[in-house]
């Protein structure tokens, strides 16, 4: 499985693009279209996500792995909180901001995974979409409880302010609007759209991730706030809540394929939605270091090295 996916076309644009950035080379991707790779890639997933759950139903299943989902989104914050304000030393606020992307997750690692997975004969179910969604919150409430900012964070947090910024994101209203479309619509309403949303997928796949290389290799060389500690706290944080992802996963009885997808949802780390939030909700956060080391270090980790590992192990518990 690791040697598949390190000689997958969709890891190698995201290594030659880290090591282009690397070496200092100019190649670039314009914005506009790395956006619009963004909503074509949230898009597809949310969509195909609803057909697969229009064709299966609601399951007890189903059902378990969002409980699951859940509560690993409002738990994994406290176990980055702990080890960030202990091993690596970092001031309670910054510590808080930093534990919230760990308990939330990175949609593009999930739909990379999902490419790979797949690749190997192994489908995620459709249904993680949702899952997907629901964990994008839950940490960051957690973090923002553990920054103890008092009456403060409640007001933002019941007001509207801190919900707004939360579920107004644009992948939150993309995945969850799509994955709703294509539960409407089911396996009929997708055929005439298919070739749109199947056949280029993986090709937008691997451009995106030529983009997110270079974005993250910058990210990582222009960062002044990594320590030693925190660099490895960029890796032992993903493995520690992936294993935990892929154990529960494994214990409420989901498939293997599933099992490693909720494994890599566990230990992803938000770059996207997270932010948007700590900025409105703990301004006095440093964006230098919750982005260098979610970005920088753990999507990288994720990408090459994780997905592959959760597998493994979920294979060996299956």
């Amino acid at each position: 499985m690791i040697v598949d996916t390190l000689t997958s076309p969709i890891i190698l644009f995201f290594v030659l693009g880290f090591l282009a950035a690397l070496i200092k080379s100019d190649l670039s991707i314009p914005e506009a279209f790395a956006k619009a790779m963004s909503i074509y890639l949230m898009a597809a997933i949310g969509l195909k996500g609803g057909v697969e759950v229009s064709k299966s139903g609601f399951t007890a299943e189903l059902a378990a792995a969002a409980g699951a989902g859940i509560m690993l989104s409002f738990l994994l914050p406290l176990i980055a909180f702990f080890l960030l304000r202990y091993f690596a030393r970092v001031g309670r606020v910054d510590a808080a901001a930093v534990a919230a992307h760990y308990g939330s997750i990175s949609v593009v690692t999930y739909v990379t995974a999902t490419e790979l997975l797949t690749a190997q004969g192994l489908s995620p179910a459709g249904y993680l979409v949702a899952v997907l969604a629901l964990m994008e919150t839950p940490a960051i409430i957690t973090g923002l409880i553990l920054a103890k900012r008092g009456a403060e964070n409640g007001t933002k947090l019941l007001g509207g302010g801190m919900l707004h910024e939360v579920f107004s994101n644009a992948s939150v209203v993309l995945l969850v609007g799509a994955f709703m479309i294509g539960l409407i619509g089911g396996a009929d309403g997708f055929e005439p759209v298919k070739p749109l949303f199947e056949t280029g997928f993986r090709g937008v796949l691997c451009l995106f991730l030529l983009d997110m290389g270079l974005i993250a290799a910058r990210r990582l060389t222009q960062s002044q706030k990594l320590t030693f500690r925190l660099l490895c706290l960029g890796i032992l944080l993903p493995l520690i809540n992936g294993v935990i992802g892929t154990l529960i996963g494994d214990a409420i009885g989901l498939d293997i394929a599933t099992t490693a997808g909720l494994g890599v949802l566990s230990a992803s780390a938000s770059y996207i939605a997270v932010p948007a939030a700590m900025r409105l909700a703990l301004p006095e956060a440093d964006p230098g270091l919750y982005l260098s080391m979610s970005l920088g270090i753990t999507f990288p980790f994720n990408v090459i090295f994780g997905i592959s590992l959760f597998t493994a192990i979920a294979t060996a518990l299956g």
